[in-house]
């Protein structure tokens, strides 16, 4: 429920990046409301083990992180808001960001909303979603105790969610497009020392198949078109990300693959919108960089602001 309509600066989206906006903003005496529409902390939620931010040198819970982040936000004075963002205006130095709990007008936004986990786009995806089709290990690994699964994948992503499925899963299959994997070499290193895992190359999905839930799948081989088939009992979806950036297609410069065009103090094209975190075009998409592309934006909206 919102508890007032205007504030000084409104955050889109309560991944690493928006959280660490939030702190410097709320530190700043600004009137700032987070607005998320799921879990405040992102995809970085998802993680098992967070080992590369600094800090922590036996690692951390992704979600142990994502709650002490918004919980010392919260100590500053930021507000947050349960909330889908539908649409934003630009209304002469005012913002307008609409949301399903209604309008709030703001004279300064960061964008960072983050991404959404790219689907394979094949038939049986959409019908067995819950059902044997996932997207996060973290969240539904332990519902497959001792069966097989694959997971559709090369980059870091997909080492993460098989190495976490590995707890759980009497065998993952990693299905990759290419001849070798995307991901970071100390994941590579891990995934492929790992007897739990196997892999099948230059292999796409083609159908996911099954009656209550998922029983097969049916593979394409690419170099030579070969198909074939792989009993498993649920597959995960990890092949990339996609910006939510759809509502903004009018309002601000976007790249080619829809993340936002920024300079170096996060400013868009527009005065007083700025972009933090994976949103923003050429993103290295680290939590670590993140959380710098949160405090930029929120030092530079707070002098836009003072300077008004």
């Amino acid at each position: 429920m919102l508890k007032k309509r205007e504030y000084d600066v409104v955050i889109i989206g309560g991944g690493p990046a928006g959280l660490t906006a939030g702190i410097y903003a709320a530190r700043a005496r600004l009137q700032s409301l987070l607005v998320e529409r799921g879990a405040m902390g992102g995809l970085i939620i998802n993680a098992g083990v967070v080992e590369n931010y600094p800090g922590f040198p036996d690692g951390i819970n992704g979600l142990e992180l994502a709650d002490a982040m918004q919980q010392q936000a919260v100590k500053f004075g930021l507000e947050t808001l349960i909330a889908e963002v539908t649409g934003l205006e630009v209304k002469g130095e005012q913002k307008v960001v609409q949301t399903g709990e209604g309008d709030v007008t703001a004279g300064a936004v960061i964008v960072a909303g983050g991404s959404d986990r790219v689907k394979l786009g094949v038939p049986g995806e959409e019908e067995f979603t819950g059902r044997g089709v996932a997207y996060c290990a973290v969240c539904d690994g332990y519902f497959y105790r001792d069966v097989p699964v694959a997971v559709a994948g090369g980059g870091n992503a997909a080492m993460n969610e098989a190495l976490e499925l590995t707890k759980f899963a009497s065998r993952v299959t990693v299905i990759h497009r290419r001849d070798e994997l995307r991901a970071t070499k100390i994941l590579q290193e891990r995934a492929l020392a790992d007897p739990k895992i196997e892999f099948l190359w230059n292999t796409v999905v083609e159908a996911i198949e099954g009656e209550d839930t998922v029983k097969r799948l049916r593979l394409k081989n690419v170099p030579t078109g070969e198909k074939s088939t792989l009993d498993i009992s649920g597959i995960f979806v990890a092949v990339g990300f996609r910006p939510n950036t759809d509502y903004l297609k009018k309002i601000i410069h976007l790249a080619d693959n829809g993340t936002i065009i920024t300079n170096e103090k996060m400013e868009t094209d527009v005065p007083g919108i700025y972009a933090a975190g994976d949103i923003r075009s050429g993103s290295i998409r680290q939590v670590a960089a993140a959380v710098g592309d949160g405090v930029v934006a929120a030092i530079y909206a707070e002098r836009y602001i003072a300077a008004k």
